[in-house]
């Protein structure tokens, strides 16, 4: 095939690789939106795990877009068929989930941030890496390695607390999500910050988690998900678009529904910890992993 039918048969163009300040990594193609940073005993080495995700970042996109029937399909039994790894690490972090309204798509993003992680520490030995789609990230640690991640005022972008992770905790993956972010919401959080045990898994409980912050008041205005975005895998189910002012109670409230469900989540072992944000309100559940962040709000356990 020519270069030039390769071009045609690619609508966002071609898969982009450069180096950032601080010898991090960034692959763009289409939506997908990756920065990496690799910490290794030699230079060579770093290189050696750039390359090995730059090369499975290449056909990334083009093999998801091609499960999106079924990866935008709402979850129920019996369980589908993936056939891309990616599409799987997203259909195995959604299933546990299932008795809710939930598509794959609710992991893509901490999907794809594993699957790279997975090829750069599959072919080098790395002290310490991260993957960072978007906000959704997939963190190795070796022995003795640490990672801190701050969690910004998603109003402002102060930053307003930290989230600590080190070797000996079994958490590897991150995630973020709220009205205010790039995804739609049911709920009203202004974000709603998830430690699981890979990308996925957080990124699927985050979006889940920032519904369950939710309550009804005038100062709330929602949407129909596709008239905001037309191909959203939403439908027709109300997106929050606009939170004004709300009274303590109300925001207590909403707070208060989602921290109940963080609780069952990591009651059930789906989570490590959340922290939820809400008008400069926050709660935490499991507060160990999120240092600097208790002086914020409430304590749950």
């Amino acid at each position: 095939m020519s270069a030039q039918a390769v071009r045609r048969a690619r609508p966002w163009g071609e898969p982009l690789a450069a180096l950032l300040p601080g010898a991090r990594l960034h692959l763009q193609h289409g939506p997908i939106d990756v920065v990496i940073e690799a910490h290794a005993p030699t230079a060579a080495a770093v290189q050696r795990a750039h390359g090995l995700a730059a090369a499975r970042f290449e056909h990334m996109l083009e093999t998801l877009v091609q499960e999106l029937p079924v990866l935008r399909a709402p979850l129920a039994d019996p369980a589908p068929a993936a056939h891309g790894s990616v599409a799987r690490r997203m259909l195995a972090a959604c299933w546990p989930h299932r008795g809710v309204f939930l598509t794959p798509m609710a992991a893509v993003a901490g999907a794809v941030a594993d699957e790279l992680l997975a090829a750069m520490t599959g072919g080098v030995q790395l002290r310490r890496a991260y993957v960072n789609n978007g906000g959704d990230i997939a963190v190795h640690l070796a022995p003795g390695e640490r990672f801190a991640v701050g969690l910004a005022d998603e109003r402002d972008g102060r930053v307003e607390g930290r989230l600590s992770l080190h070797a000996g905790q079994p958490a590897r993956g991150i995630a973020t999500s709220g009205w205010r972010g790039r995804s739609q919401s049911l709920g009203i959080a202004d974000a709603v910050t998830v430690l699981a045990a890979d990308a996925a898994a957080a990124d699927v409980a985050a979006t889940l988690l920032a519904n369950a912050v939710n309550v009804e008041h005038p100062a709330i205005r929602r949407q129909p998900a596709v008239a905001v975005r037309p191909d959203s895998d939403l439908g027709d189910l109300p997106v929050t678009v606009a939170v004004g002012p709300l009274p303590p109670e109300a925001v207590a409230e909403a707070l208060d529904r989602g921290a109940a469900e963080a609780a069952r989540m990591r009651s059930a072992g789906l989570i490590h910890a959340a922290c939820l944000r809400l008008c400069g309100a926050v709660r935490i559940e499991g507060a160990g992993a999120f240092a600097g962040a208790l002086s914020l709000g409430e304590r749950l356990s």
